[in-house]
């Protein structure tokens, strides 16, 4: 019995040496430094473009500030470094893992940078989320501690307020600094709005349940495990309350240095009471609505609106605008050796 030939040619076997050739570890090193380069480089051109934009703000604030006391100044720079300390203690609190100090710091100072650039605390947290993964903390308990810490701030920063509102007497009204109604409004819809968008497309997506589910159960196993331990509780409720109160000295130290007619309790009062009105409105750093706030409640203790808006200005210059390039040098630093 004979074999019927095929009808047209047959196609040849592939042999070995047909496979593409492997990519060599050299030209693969090669790829990933150039990408980490890119990477590392990336922030300091987001910070000039940022800076070309909006160069009218830093110019008019250097200007009104020359005539500033120059020791207070400094003394609201020095207490802008010791932010990024209190950030750190917070960052750490929130974690059960012991993390190497001196990155965690370097990592909060890229996170400052970053935060100025995106809406929200995006860029901060998406920082500290590579910074916690790079340091072998599972993804889970990394953006675990991330819910904890904006808990954290948000609890400590309303603790804060309520002390100033019960222990001053003798402040504006909070009828003075509130939003208004409608403002208001919006911003509780916004808040009730999350946790019900979460519930529908967890409804809507099963896939995602069980991420979800393991999430919350993450995060209420560290909540509790690290309220047991001082030594990360002490971190992280310290850090929280140091951290806005850091920022409100900040805005003191500003208007002591230009001549504000008002006491540090009221300027840091109005600083905490700008934060919570305007801080529903997500932007770069709080950048805008928080300046906005700031302007009208120092108004409403009888400050001239331009000297508000000066140290306003100021206040912007010490935070931002100062640590701004120092951040993203640390930034780039970090990404280069892999920290990040």
């Amino acid at each position: 019995m004979s074999l019927m030939p095929l009808d047209g040619p047959v196609a040849p076997l592939p042999r070995a040496d047909d496979s593409p050739p492997p990519v060599s570890p050299a030209r693969r090193a090669l790829g990933s430094a150039t990408a980490r380069r890119a990477a590392s480089l990336l922030p300091l051109l987001l910070l000039g473009i940022w800076a070309a934009v909006d160069w009218g703000t830093v110019r008019d604030g250097a200007a009104r500030l020359a005539g500033a006391d120059p020791w207070w100044l400094l003394a609201g720079l020095v207490l802008t470094c010791l932010g990024w300390v209190a950030a750190a203690c917070v960052r750490q609190g929130a974690v059960p893992d012991r993390l190497p100090r001196g990155l965690l710091l370097a990592s909060q100072v890229a996170a400052d940078a970053a935060n100025h650039l995106l809406p929200a605390n995006i860029g901060a947290h998406a920082v500290t989320v590579r910074f916690l993964l790079r340091q072998g903390v599972p993804l889970p308990r990394a953006t675990a501690s991330i819910a904890l810490y904006s808990l954290v701030r948000a609890v400590a920063k309303t603790a804060l307020l309520l002390v100033f509102l019960l222990a001053a007497p003798t402040a504006v009204p909070p009828v003075a600094v509130l939003p208004d109604g409608r403002t208001l409004v919006l911003a509780v819809g916004g808040v009730l709005l999350v946790p019900a968008s979460a519930a529908v497309v967890l409804a809507l997506v099963r896939p995602l349940r069980r991420p979800a589910a393991d999430f919350v159960r993450t995060a209420l196993t560290d909540a509790r495990h690290l309220h047991t331990r001082p030594g990360r509780l002490l971190p992280l409720w310290g850090g929280a309350m140091a951290a806005p109160l850091l920022q409100a000295c900040v805005v003191a130290s500003v208007g002591t240095a230009l001549g504000v007619p008002l006491s540090w309790p009221q300027l840091v009062f109005a600083f905490l009471a700008a934060g919570a009105a305007a801080g529903a409105v997500p932007a770069p750093g709080g950048i805008g609505p928080v300046d906005a706030a700031l302007v009208l409640t120092l108004a409403g203790y009888g400050t001239p609106v331009a000297l508000a808006t000066t140290t306003v200005i100021g206040y912007r210059v010490l935070t931002v605008w100062l640590p701004l390039l120092p951040g993203m040098l640390v930034l780039s630093v970090l990404v280069r050796r892999k920290a990040l």
